[in-house]
């Protein structure tokens, strides 16, 4: 059970002042009866909100699959750069966020949620989420390679890195190559290939456990998840 006031606030309807107001005008009814005062509790589950005779779809949670360009940080705010939050403009919920970071200079699929429970699971080791990248590479990229990143690669941390699959998709001076890793390391990807003499010169992130990287979806832009790829993420989330 959550407050009135509360409910329609999350829902984009006004900040608590805003709402309270919109309550003393009889505009809302909460199981088609009318409702002003605002500590009114509620369920979302079962109560029909409604507002002018329009019933409004409690969300306790927003999913949205986000497509990163360069130039912007994985935060919610920044003193110095622009975030990503900055280019989500029509979310109801005011206290979403990214999961996990892209450098800086990385592009491609971030997921922004207020779903806390399910960012933790999706970050959590134990659960090896693997995400995927497509990268150019200064240098060649070899079988020798492929063979290293499965073994695992010393990036000057305690342990060498889990077994990464490396797929070469181009070899020569500049290779295209996808990457298949289960950890976050700090700039992880950049550092394995710096062990292996090589450099990171484009870096995109094309997936993320079940969800993938959408080929019409702009840089820049972003959509929010279908039934189908949130009922998949739901079932890394077992807890929910």
């Amino acid at each position: 059970m959550i407050r009135l006031d509360k409910f329609l606030s999350e829902m984009g309807l006004g900040t608590r002042s805003e709402v309270k107001k919109l309550l003393k005008t009889k505009q809302v009814t909460v199981n088609k009866v009318v409702v002003s005062k605002p500590e009114t509790k509620v369920n979302p589950d079962t109560d029909e909100v409604c507002l002018n005779g329009s019933k409004i779809e409690y969300k306790k949670y927003e999913y949205y699959l986000f497509n990163k360009p360069k130039g912007c940080v994985s935060a919610t705010k920044d003193n110095v750069h622009g975030t990503v939050m900055d280019y989500i403009t029509d979310a109801v919920h005011d206290d979403l966020f990214p999961v996990g970071r892209l450098d800086i200079d990385t592009e491609g699929l971030l997921l922004i949620t207020n779903d806390g429970a399910l960012s933790h699971e999706l970050l959590s080791p134990s659960k090896h989420v693997a995400k995927t990248y497509f990268a150019r590479i200064d240098g060649e990229v070899t079988q020798d390679d492929i063979i290293s990143f499965k073994e695992g690669i010393d990036i000057g941390e305690e342990r060498l890195t889990k077994p990464a699959e490396l797929v070469i998709k181009k070899s020569g001076s500049v290779s295209e190559i996808e990457l298949t890793i289960t950890e976050g390391k700090f700039h992880q990807v950049k550092r394995m290939f710096e062990a292996r003499g090589k450099r990171v010169i484009y870096l995109k992130r094309i997936s993320m456990g079940p969800l993938k990287l959408p080929d019409d979806l702009k840089t820049g832009t972003y959509r929010a998840l279908t039934q189908a790829e949130t009922d998949a993420l739901m079932q890394i989330n077992c807890g929910k």
